[in-house]
């Protein structure tokens, strides 16, 4: 018979706390950097500005806003709002390695603007909300779709620091993409089933050289 591989155990902060500080500070430098130049250069109009790269919901010319929308933000009050839980999300989420956070990154991207597009407001939705509301419920779910009780602690307290924000997902506030945050919370339930996915059948791949009589 086979005996299974044992489960790896799941870390709660990243392995090198350092370096994945300097990669969120360089990727948030990024997102300032954008927005340096989108000040510097003013348009007569949102739609000839930086800012009319983001999703236009059910335009053709607007699909190409679900790629560059969570790079883009509407002044430096947004993208200063939406910095520290970049950074504490985007750290905790390093925890689980570079290819894990691409992955749950891209899965919530994706959902998040593709969502937004079909059944979104008029008018151009920009901003890294969605993207955040995504990481924040993966790092919501992920211990309990791994049982693990550390990572399960370290989600009680975002919930606690942070939890107020998924009151986003709901309609309401004017200026607030709330569909881009809703999508995104789901991007990051889909993201937190196909790691889980991935990780049992890791798990359950027979580890070579244990055949037994």
């Amino acid at each position: 018979m086979t005996r299974p591989m044992e489960r790896p155990r799941p870390r709660v902060l990243p392995a090198n706390p350092l370096r994945a500080a300097i990669g969120m500070v360089i990727a948030i430098a990024g997102l300032f950097a954008i927005e340096l130049y989108d000040a510097a250069t003013p348009a007569p109009n949102i739609a000839a500005d930086l800012d009319g790269n983001g999703i236009q919901p059910r335009t053709v010319g607007g699909l190409d806003g679900i790629l560059w929308a969570p790079l883009l933000h509407l002044g430096w009050p947004h993208l200063i709002s939406n910095s520290l839980p970049l950074f504490v999300l985007g750290w905790l989420l390093l925890a689980g390695g570079i290819r894990q956070f691409i992955g749950v990154t891209a899965v919530v991207w994706i959902v998040a603007g593709a969502g937004t597009w079909l059944v979104g407001a008029p008018g151009f939705h920009v901003g890294a909300s969605g993207v955040i509301f995504g990481w924040m419920v993966f790092l919501l779910l992920r211990g309990f779709a791994q049982r693990s009780i550390a990572q399960i602690l370290v989600a009680v307290v975002l919930f606690f620091y942070w939890g107020g924000m998924l009151w986003g997902v709901l309609p309401g506030q004017p200026g607030i993409s709330w569909e881009g945050h809703l999508f995104g919370a789901i991007g990051g339930v889909l993201a937190t089933w196909l790691v889980a996915r991935s990780t049992r059948r890791r798990v359950s791949r027979p580890e070579p050289g244990t055949l037994t009589a």
